[in-house]
């Protein structure tokens, strides 16, 4: 791999760890902390920790299904023209 792919893969891999660790210590670790301590203003409401997770979820099977939908259609076209 070239250095570029490197920093970029170092970055996306540095990104990953940031967001599971807030993920993780707004979801396991601050229902113990009490409700009146400063570190609560650095994270969002708990509801938000199951929407924000779904809504990720849904776009990625929506980009899959596009995905899909649009090589079968391409292949389609492809085969057609073969004939």
């Amino acid at each position: 791999a070239t250095g570029t792919d490197q920093v970029v893969g170092l970055g996306l891999v540095a990104l990953s760890l940031i967001i599971f660790t807030y993920y993780t210590a707004w979801v396991i670790l601050l229902p113990f902390i009490d409700s009146q301590h400063v570190i609560h203003k650095y994270f969002l409401p708990r509801a938000y920790a199951i929407a924000i997770p779904l809504a990720a979820g849904l776009l990625l099977l929506l980009f899959v299904g596009i995905f899909i939908t649009y090589v079968m259609l391409k292949n389609q076209k492809d085969t057609k023209k073969a004939q």
